[in-house]
């Protein structure tokens, strides 16, 4: 069994970088040799993937997720892995992404790879990617800020305060099909703007009267 474990820091508040990281559907846009993810369901995902020629796919687990500290899987079958993701505030603007996998290598490709670290270099590669992706970005794409225990969803405090009509402790995120939110960074899109065109266009060009 592998044991890899890698940083980054990114300069976007912790609530960004854990709010993007749940959108796992969007992993293929920094992570290389994932193909594709597959929501199955709130805590069940479905990953193909093609690393060195070798391809996959994979049923994975969400088995814990606190809303800006971690979030932790399983695989439900083979190639057998396990991790989590950790998020810890270095200041306002700024956040510290950990990633901790384990995985069984399988064949020659994958096990010649883990001897020479190749495993790790991807991992650090991604991370590098990740870093790009949110900090071009400036906001998350989208949200999920529910808890999962033991793979069992939970309601948070912060969802129960909105529910209850009650201040919550942190700002109201969308959940993942909902527009993303504007932060007080991004340009507010022209009100006649369609949907699904890109909001961060710069809305004061002036339009060519023709």
């Amino acid at each position: 069994m592998a044991t890899l474990q890698e940083t980054i820091e990114v300069d976007v508040p912790v609530s960004t970088a854990y709010n993007q990281w749940t959108q796992f559907e969007s992993f293929p846009e920094f992570m290389q040799g994932v193909e594709s993810v597959e929501q199955i369901d709130e805590t069940s995902l479905h990953f193909r993937t093609d690393i060195a020629g070798v391809r996959r796919e994979y049923n994975a687990q969400i088995t814990e997720q606190l809303p800006d500290r971690r979030i932790a899987w399983v695989s439900t079958d083979k190639p057998r892995n396990s991790g989590e993701v950790s998020f810890e505030p270095l200041g306002p603007e700024q956040t510290r992404v950990t990633v901790a996998l384990e995985w069984e290598p399988e064949g020659f490709v994958e096990k010649a790879g883990s001897a020479l670290h190749a495993d790790s270099h991807q991992i650090s590669a991604d991370l590098k990617r990740f870093k790009q992706f949110i900090e071009a970005r400036g906001i998350e794409s989208g949200a999920w800020r529910s808890a999962v225990d033991r793979s069992e969803v939970e309601e948070t405090d912060e969802e129960a305060g909105f529910a209850a009509g009650a201040p919550a402790r942190h700002t109201e995120h969308p959940r993942a099909d909902a527009p993303p939110a504007q932060s007080p960074h991004t340009p507010t899109p022209s009100p006649q703007r369609p949907a699904g065109v890109d909001p961060f266009i710069d809305d004061a060009e002036p339009s060519d009267p023709r």
